[in-house]
């Protein structure tokens, strides 16, 4: 309902706006004062949308009422109405926001034209409000499915330059130059906590927290500016640590990825942080990647952990001739700089262990191999360790071979039918039962392109067809094919199409008549 506040000095004024309006607007509420010192003091109650507000009164004049008025109340709308024409009073009138301006005496349908357009402005812009409260309560309903995705993409895979900057936007966090990860592994039968940490972390801000697959959980990290990289790193494992100990304290441990400068270099410090999660039995349940060790120290620790990084994204995309090659380089290095072969040995598995971790990461769900027995001679190594990569190998091609055939196509059925709709990577997991990373990784491989650019596609093939209709507004249309905000979708149709939106509808329509 419109509220509507009648004010001047004389009654019979009053009553006969107040009989006009009921006649025409019976919807509207109805309320008089007097002179501009009432109103002002019925405004903070009433709240009205529109004021019919005469010029002069005595004590407080109109113009000084909507002055004060429109000061604390910016949205309410003046229609000055007086027997004063002057350009004067127009001009301050104007200046002061008034929608428009009624002379004594007024034809009831000029008072019915004017107030009935404000009136409709109103209406329009509730509706626009509306529409702008439902928009935000779809992105806040979608901000924990865009924050994983966006952790996934860029540790994973990656995001186009336009999707990024937006996701970014949307997650309305600082970012700052430097960041780094943090890995948190959780014992098994501790997914429950995952909504614990998230919680305790997103107390403190700056972080992006990714889904938790295969009990690792990834959390990018912004910069405090306020305190030194080593003092924030360790604060936070301390408040992830302290939920353990509420739990089964076994078995959980954070580690933690060097600083980098942008979020194109972000990879480095996950693997980074992995590589600190390699001995998980220390005292102290964290590690920085800068204070880990290579065979005690002896060798070349920036080249060994180089090659480690290196070694995930060769068992991510299954290239097993490269991951025995980097491995085999890795243990002649270790023995040429003189460590015995138990130390080698045990390096190799940890890297070995490191590598079962990664195939859980893409959902390949299998233990770590064991060493049969201690090596002999460092032949007798390179066998057992041929062994060990053979059966991850197997587990490997076997979930391939077993979900492959069919999930790309199950995938890419799904986005079609359901493109119109806030579609994520673990949303997409949960249709086909697979792990978001593999998805990722399922659309890089088969299609060349990423899931969001897949998406953007159907969404803008979807919305070429609709804007053949010119009853359909753009902004319409930016909803239909799952845009909430409509800026946004014409900042990617420009750059799927070289044209905007309404260039794109032009040559349409154009073409058609």
């Amino acid at each position: 309902m419109i509220k509507l506040l009648i004010v001047d000095d004389e009654q019979i004024e009053r009553d006969g706006l107040e009989l006009i309006l009921q006649r025409s607007f019976p919807d509207l509420n109805i309320e008089k004062a007097k002179n501009g010192k009432i109103a002002v003091q019925m405004a903070g109650v009433f709240h009205p949308d529109i004021i019919l507000m005469d010029i002069k009164m005595p004590g407080m004049n109109g113009l000084e009422a909507v002055e004060v008025i429109g000061a604390e109340f910016p949205f309410t709308k003046f229609v000055m109405v007086t027997a004063f024409e002057s350009f004067e009073y127009a001009r301050q009138a104007i200046k002061l926001g008034v929608k428009d301006y009624l002379l004594k005496p007024s034809k009831t349908s000029e008072i019915i034209a004017t107030v009935g357009k404000v009136i409709h402005e109103c209406i329009e812009e509730r509706k626009s409000m509306n529409t702008y409260m439902l928009q935000q309560a779809t992105l806040q309903k979608a901000m924990p499915l865009v924050e994983t995705d966006i952790v996934t993409q860029l540790l994973f895979d990656h995001v186009h330059d336009v999707h990024l900057d937006m996701l970014i936007e949307m997650m309305d966090i600082p970012v700052s130059n430097e960041l780094f990860v943090i890995s948190v592994i959780l014992p098994a039968g501790s997914e429950k906590q995952y909504g614990v940490i998230k919680e305790k972390i997103n107390q403190y801000g700056g972080c992006w927290i990714g889904a938790l697959t295969s009990r690792q959980l990834p959390i990018i990290t912004f910069r405090d500016p306020n305190r030194s990289y080593r003092s924030q790193a360790i604060f936070l494992a301390n408040e992830i640590l302290a939920i353990a100990k509420g739990s089964n304290s076994s078995g959980w441990f954070v580690g933690l990825g060097s600083v980098v400068n942008s979020l194109s270099q972000i990879r480095q410090s996950y693997q980074e942080s992995l590589i600190a999660t390699m001995d998980t039995s220390q005292p102290v349940k964290y590690r920085f990647y800068g204070d880990v060790h290579i065979v005690n120290g002896k060798f070349d620790s920036e080249l060994a952990k180089h090659r480690e990084k290196q070694l995930f994204d060769q068992v991510r995309l299954g290239h097993w001739e490269d991951v025995r090659t980097n491995i085999q380089d890795m243990t002649l290095r270790y023995l040429s700089q003189g460590a015995n072969l138990l130390q080698t040995q045990q390096r190799v598995f940890e890297i070995i262990s490191l590598a079962t971790r990664v195939l859980s990461e893409i959902g390949i769900k299998t233990e770590t191999p064991l060493y049969s027995f201690q090596a002999q001679d460092s032949r007798q190594l390179s066998t057992e360790t041929n062994l060990l990569i053979d059966k991850l190998q197997q587990a490997y091609t076997s979930y391939y071979d077993q979900v492959e055939p069919d999930a790309m196509n199950q995938i890419k059925q799904y986005i079609l039918e359901h493109s119109h709709k806030d579609i994520s990577l673990e949303t997409l997991g949960k249709q086909v039962g697979l792990s978001p990373i593999y998805i990722s990784k399922l659309f890089k491989e088969k299609l060349g392109v990423n899931y969001i650019d897949f998406l953007t596609e159907c969404r803008i093939e979807k919305a070429k067809k609709l804007m053949s209709n010119p009853d359909k507004s753009l902004k319409e249309i930016s909803f239909e094919v799952g845009y909430n905000e409509p800026n946004y979708f014409s900042k990617v149709f420009k750059k799927s199409c070289g044209l905007s939106p309404n260039e794109y509808r032009k040559t349409l329509l154009g073409k058609k008549e």
